[in-house]
């Protein structure tokens, strides 16, 4: 069992869309759920984060007449990703993998809920100013470790993680446990930046 009064699991959008057959689906994303069921048991604490979009959110193509998912445009905070519907509040595509078997989370934190401002970590918000409020959470009850598991590596878990070192926590990604999108490079790109935060980079059978 690790420390658990010092380190927490944080389980990063695994929702349905982004399970094969969703509107935005990580390949093979469905396959990390039975993994992420038996890690989080030698969790006490456990953190879910959860994307949940208004209707007709800032990074959905739909709002920007022209475009289509995939390509980018400037918004206040800087360029941004455009992407498909998805995770929209109250719909069956935000809700958690049916499977996904964490009885014992104490939180959820949901994130790209302002309708101007995309979120993909679980820390910080796109416009680098915005927070979720998880920071203050994990410091508050003497958290200094955090792992990472989920959707998608390269965007929501690489963010959630280089924010976590940035805000003074020890970092890990169990990559086994996560799934990519792997759009343009941004795999590789991904794997690069975590290791130069400081982000360590491990399998499960190192948790075991």
């Amino acid at each position: 069992m690790l420390d658990s009064s010092r380190t927490a699991l944080l389980v990063i959008d695994v929702q349905n869309d982004f399970i094969p057959g969703g509107q935005l689906p990580v390949p093979e994303g469905d396959l990390i759920v039975p993994l992420i069921n038996r890690l989080a048991r030698q969790f006490s604490q456990v953190i879910i984060a959860q994307d949940w979009h208004p209707q007709g959110h800032a990074s959905f193509a739909s709002r920007h007449p022209g475009k289509q998912p995939f390509d980018s445009v400037q918004l206040p905070y800087g360029e941004q990703t455009l992407w498909p519907e998805h995770c929209v509040q109250g719909t069956a595509g935000a809700e958690l993998h049916p499977k996904l078997d964490l009885p014992h989370a104490q939180l959820i934190i949901r994130k790209g809920c302002n309708p101007d401002i995309d979120s993909y970590s679980a820390f910080l918000e796109a416009d680098r100013g915005t927070t979720t409020g998880l920071s203050g959470y994990l410091k508050e009850r003497g958290i200094d470790t955090v792992y990472m598991v989920g959707l998608a590596l390269d965007f929501c878990v690489m963010f959630s993680a280089l924010d976590a070192r940035a805000a003074g926590f020890n970092a890990y990604v169990v990559l086994d446990a996560c799934r990519a999108i792997d759009m343009n490079g941004s795999l590789q790109s991904a794997m690069e930046r975590m290791q130069s935060a400081g982000v360590e980079l491990i399998q499960s059978t190192e948790l075991t």
